[in-house]
């Protein structure tokens, strides 16, 4: 017996920490292939580096949010600060994406996510932090394609219906992970969902 429930799968599109080999494309050309349709909070900076490549996530359809410009913990920032990065960010993803990309942020590492006064700041610029429940920590060095799939799939029924998923654009297993995880769990009953289809 399947289960039927919804799952948004969600990206960070930052610049990666550690050194790559993954094309940011692969993983677009994954869900394109998949025909999903996920969310993807975008890095100001990572967007002035790949213009083309971000305004294609929201030409296939995905949805769009704010990761901030500098990625930096944002408990750290004064509030001119937090103002400064969150709006630099949206900026340039409006010039050069073509969309508003509120309410949706992350914040960076989700430092923060339960201080009410960082709330407060972000409600006042027109956001909500999005967090996670399922999170592999697929960026970490030798993590390999089929631990990466199976810890998600695990994750999502273990979470069942509204399970977010936190993955990144950048690390090599995820492309791969994709390919294997979205049939697996389309058998068991499930469908997926950007944020705002989950919000609904």
């Amino acid at each position: 017996m399947t289960a039927s429930f919804r799952v948004a799968l969600t990206f960070d599109a930052e610049h990666p920490d550690r050194p790559t080999s993954s094309d940011p494309q692969a993983v677009l050309d994954q869900l394109d292939r998949s025909n999903v349709r996920a969310s993807f909070f975008l890095q100001g900076r990572w967007v002035e580096a790949y213009p083309r490549i971000a305004r294609r996530v929201a030409d296939a359809g995905h949805l769009i949010g704010n990761h901030s410009h500098y990625h930096a913990r944002m408990p750290l920032l004064t509030a001119a600060g937090l103002r400064t990065d969150v709006r630099a960010a949206e900026s340039i993803i409006r010039r050069r994406v073509g969309v508003d990309p509120r309410p949706w942020l992350r914040l960076p590492f989700g430092s923060g996510e339960n201080d009410p006064l960082l709330a407060t700041r972000l409600d006042a610029l027109g956001y909500r932090h999005i967090g996670w429940d399922v999170d592999v920590a697929e960026w970490r060095a030798r993590q390999s394609t089929r631990r990466v799939a199976e810890g998600i799939m695990e994750g999502v029924m273990a979470r069942g219906d509204g399970a977010i998923v936190l993955l990144h654009t950048w690390p090599d297993p995820v492309p791969g992970a994709l390919a294997t995880l979205v049939p697996h769990l389309r058998d068991a009953g499930v469908t997926f969902v950007r944020l705002d289809e989950l919000a609904a």
